[in-house]
């Protein structure tokens, strides 16, 4: 069975992948009467070009983040570097696989004389944290329970990222992606375990779970002024965007075959914001911010390339 299950884990990706897809092409060719009647309003454009800087923005705080998360881990790098290499990487996550970011940090890592363990298990790290705080911003907006389910999740994540819970399922991790094979600076960990010291926080990651907070909050503004660019919101219409566009991502972060979060994004905005606005002016918002978010995404790799380039000269 669980060779089965081997064999079948690439296709699973692309069904995953194609059916999400499917779905979107289904749903925009039902409703591409209202989506070609979607005009931007009088202010639009400014709207549209805030929302990209403020996603850029937000792509660029988490390469600082991912900077504190190197520390935990007693990396000794300049914040400036990891910003860097983490704008220079990020654009790599849009490659078949979604893994090609990561591999592309611990390479640099490398470079720059890293432990590789420590490198891999901050690239671990940083999705778990970006889940942990995406997760109770998603209850405390969505649902008539959100201010109860909301407040158990927060203390759930809270709990569940302490280094005394944390360790452990880094470490195990850590047995699977590395045990049998070689570490991105040469060292073979096929006959002994992955060193689980690097594989240890020390204190409790306030700053960068803090951190991660303030991103989910950047990246779903951006969402929401792509939307204003589209249609106007009411203050009672927020909650339920700034909820419904956050577990959208949340999903399109943990969904294995969709790299980038391509499809999946966009199809759980779509069903869980159909049914309360209007359908073309939701996947008009979607298709139009995934066109940001690329924009800023590839926006920060040339900045980012520039930057080491003069950085070089210098």
């Amino acid at each position: 069975m669980k060779s089965l299950l081997r064999r079948l884990k690439p296709y699973l990706r692309w069904f995953i992948l194609g059916a999400t897809l499917f779905f979107l092409l289904q749903t925009l060719y039902q409703h591409w009467s209202e989506v070609s009647q979607i005009r931007l309003r009088p202010q639009g454009g400014g709207w549209l070009v805030a929302s990209l800087g403020l996603t850029l923005l937000a792509h660029t705080w988490s390469g600082w983040v991912w900077g504190w998360i190197l520390r935990e881990f007693n990396q000794p790098v300049s914040q400036s570097w990891a910003t860097r290499v983490f704008l220079k990487t990020n654009i790599a996550k849009y490659l078949p696989g979604n893994i090609w970011h990561f591999y592309g940090r611990i390479r640099e890592g490398q470079k720059a004389e890293l432990s590789g363990v420590a490198v891999t298990a901050s690239v671990l790290l940083e999705p778990l944290l970006m889940a942990a705080a995406t997760l109770p911003v998603v209850l405390f907006a969505v649902g008539e329970s959100r201010g109860w389910l909301g407040g158990l999740a927060l203390v759930a994540v809270c709990v569940g990222i302490h280094p005394r819970f944390l360790n452990p399922i880094l470490e195990w991790v850590a047995q699977l992606k590395l045990k049998g094979k070689s570490l991105p600076n040469g060292d073979s960990t096929s006959d002994e375990s992955p060193p689980s010291k690097e594989f240890r926080i020390r204190r409790y990651p306030l700053r960068p779970l803090m951190g991660e907070f303030l991103f989910v909050g950047l990246r779903t503004s951006g969402f929401l002024l792509v939307w204003l660019a589209i249609a106007p919101i009411s203050l009672l219409d927020l909650p339920l965007l700034f909820g419904g566009f956050s577990f959208a991502w949340l999903l399109g972060l943990v969904v294995p075959g969709a790299p980038g979060g391509v499809g999946v994004l966009e199809a759980t905005a779509v069903s869980v914001l159909g049914t309360r606005f209007p359908m073309g002016t939701v996947l008009a918002a979607v298709t139009v911010y995934r066109l940001m978010s690329v924009i800023a995404e590839a926006a920060g790799a040339a900045i980012a390339l520039l930057w080491e380039n003069r950085s070089g000269r210098s």
